[in-house]
């Protein structure tokens, strides 16, 4: 299974920018301009331990629609070019469910 790691939501909504929100304001060495890095990275590979003798979960993928589908593939290499998350290999992963916008 191939697994990605988000880091970040790359849409503000209802045209707010992100020098005009607060927390932007009071934290602005949190926020780089560039954000090609991020995450920065660490000195500690963090890891989980698991329980010895612990079997892997199967569940089959939410189904999705060809247009859900080239969509999830879009946003996963907008997130990959901009090093939000990165490729990963591994037997655990998470389900994605795309929801619609309020607003369509």
């Amino acid at each position: 299974a191939e697994v990605f790691a988000v880091f970040a939501s790359l849409k503000l909504e209802g045209g707010v920018k992100m020098e005009e929100l607060a927390v932007v304001c009071e934290f602005p060495s949190v926020f780089p301009e560039d954000v090609s890095d991020v995450p920065p990275e660490r000195e500690l590979e963090f890891t989980i331990d698991l329980v010895p003798g612990t079997g892997l979960i199967s569940t089959a993928p939410y189904r999705m629609s060809a247009s859900e589908l080239s969509e999830l593939k879009k946003q996963l290499e907008e997130l990959l070019e901009k090093k939000f998350i990165r490729p990963r290999v591994s037997p655990w992963g998470a389900p994605v469910l795309l929801v619609k916008k309020k607003d369509g």
